[in-house]
């Protein structure tokens, strides 16, 4: 019978195995014997990494919107009605409708409402805005 070899079997290096696949098979090797540190340990690495790169980019984007929420000219105040000429709100000179009394007053008022009997209307649109119409 012959005698086999204690040596275990390696492939032999060629110039067709690229140093790709000569890194990964070292990987997989040595993946066993230490799965934290070759697989776990760069997993959190990302993990944390990517944390502190998305929060200034998250921030940047809430502050472009607030940027673009809050640029107003004054004369857009004035015409969108938020503000009068004077420069006085518009809510503080022409309130809608004053509350009268308190909150059962309030409330007896709003039950005297006959809520079964209305009627569904439209409402005006602005010059060019779309109606919802198709």
């Amino acid at each position: 019978m012959p005698v086999f070899q204690s040596k275990t079997f390696r492939r032999a290096t060629t110039a067709s195995s690229s140093l790709g696949e000569r890194i990964g098979a070292i990987y997989r090797s040595r993946l066993s014997r230490h799965p934290f540190l070759l697989f776990g340990l760069p997993f959190i690495a990302v993990m944390v990494a990517g944390s502190f790169v998305l929060t200034p980019a998250t921030a940047l984007r809430y502050e472009r919107y607030d940027r673009k929420v809050k640029q107003l000219s004054q004369e857009e105040t004035i015409d969108l009605g938020l503000k009068g000429p004077d420069g006085e709100e518009a809510i503080k000179r022409n309130p809608r409708r004053r509350v009268i009394g308190d909150e059962r007053e309030e409330y007896y008022r709003l039950m005297a409402k006959d809520l079964d009997n209305w009627e569904q209307k439209r409402v005006q649109r602005f010059k060019g805005e779309p109606d919802g119409r198709l």
